[in-house]
């Protein structure tokens, strides 16, 4: 809980609401409503660990605060955004009300715990980014995003029986999902790229004979397997271009395929689909 003046207005309650929601509580010493409301919403504060921030704004000295916000009673509760207000209630409501006033809102615990993975994973923290990520399945197990998320982390670290395992557990409701999609071929490549010869002997049977599909196609399958997409991309390129019907036009497909695991690569993808679409024209 933090009490909001004028002055911190802009840093603690439109900043920060930029990174998780802030609830103002707008009371006054005075008001009986408020002294009821007000330490139940620091218990839910406490209880929510961490979804939402309560700022509380003294509508007496800060009467500034309170014009802008046309307050006309208090206690008047406003939560805020991404930096705006979107929605509020007026009055002491009992503790159920303001749980479902608050869970329209705010991000279940496991989105909590996705979010402060998928950060940790930008920050290269994969310890953190694992053991948030579990957490978030642990919280719900049906929780399909987190478990695509689980898969990448595994397959990051090439422990791709693990990543098999939990990607057997997504939902079949998820079966469509572009991420379903991407890492289905992902995991048939790691399989594959086992059994296949090296990325030395495939570029050399490659030189050899250019027109050699099969060759182009499992190259393009060892490049999936350790991430370099532009390198796959490139090979599968080459059999579009030489020729759609092989394996019944596997070469765009896995380009497609490819385009949804390397979204996280955004000039890779668009520089590659403009090059498919020139072929395809």
């Amino acid at each position: 809980m933090i009490d909001i003046t004028a002055k911190n207005f802009e840093a603690e309650v439109i900043t920060a609401s930029a990174q998780f929601p802030v609830l103002i509580d707008f009371w006054a010493p005075w008001c009986g409503p408020c002294k009821v409301i007000g330490p139940l919403l620091e218990k839910l504060e406490t209880q929510y660990n961490g979804a939402f921030r309560l700022a509380k704004v003294n509508s007496d000295v800060e009467q500034e605060l309170s014009a802008a916000f046309q307050i006309r009673s208090i206690p008047t509760c406003i939560l805020f955004k991404d930096g705006k207000p979107v929605d509020g209630f007026q009055g002491a409501l009992p503790e159920g009300q303001i749980k479902q006033f608050l869970d329209k809102h705010l991000p279940k615990p496991e989105e909590i715990e996705l979010t402060a993975a998928r950060k940790a994973r930008l920050e290269g923290d994969k310890f953190t980014a694992l053991r948030k990520t579990r957490a978030a399945l642990a919280l719900n197990p049906s929780f399909d995003e987190a478990r695509f998320d689980l898969c990448e982390l595994l397959l990051d670290d090439a422990n791709t029986d693990a990543a098999r395992e939990e990607f057997s557990k997504v939902s079949g409701r998820s079966h469509t999902d572009p991420r379903w999609v991407a890492l289905d071929a992902r995991l048939n490549a790691a399989s594959k790229a086992l059994k296949l010869p090296g990325v030395e002997a495939l570029t050399a049977a490659i030189a050899a004979n250019p027109k050699n599909l099969q060759a182009r196609f499992d190259l393009a399958e060892v490049y999936i397997s350790v991430q370099a997409y532009e390198e796959a991309l490139e090979q599968l390129l080459a059999i579009v271009q030489t020729d759609r019907s092989f394996e019944d036009d596997i070469g765009r497909k896995k380009m497609i395929a490819v385009f949804n695991m390397a979204g996280a690569q955004p000039e890779i993808v668009g520089k590659w689909r403009r090059k498919l679409a020139t072929v395809l024209n």
